[in-house]
């Protein structure tokens, strides 16, 4: 399969974001009904740039620590390039 060979030899980097996680403060919670099911939009920005630019990640309730808001320092974990999960970083 000629697709296969370029994906074993892609860099290591692209290789590393596919799963993984990292660090963020978010800045805003807003619940979007799309269809009659409920999700979120989780903005966030990285604790290195706090004023710098902001990311969306949408993700389900069952998703997200109950009682998470604005300032509370995350850890965003990401499959294929998506959040899947968020969890609160207790001591930042």
């Amino acid at each position: 399969m000629p697709g296969a060979a370029r994906i074993a030899s892609a860099p290591a980097i692209l290789v590393g974001m596919l799963k993984g996680s990292k660090p963020g403060i978010v800045k805003k919670i807003q619940p979007v009904s799309i269809h009659g099911q409920l999700s979120l939009d989780v903005y966030f920005v990285d604790p290195e740039d706090p004023q710098g630019q902001v990311s969306l990640a949408r993700v389900g309730p069952e998703s997200v620590p109950k009682g998470l808001e604005a300032g509370d320092h995350v850890e965003l974990h990401y499959l294929l390039g998506a959040v899947v999960q968020i969890t609160r970083i207790a001591n930042p």
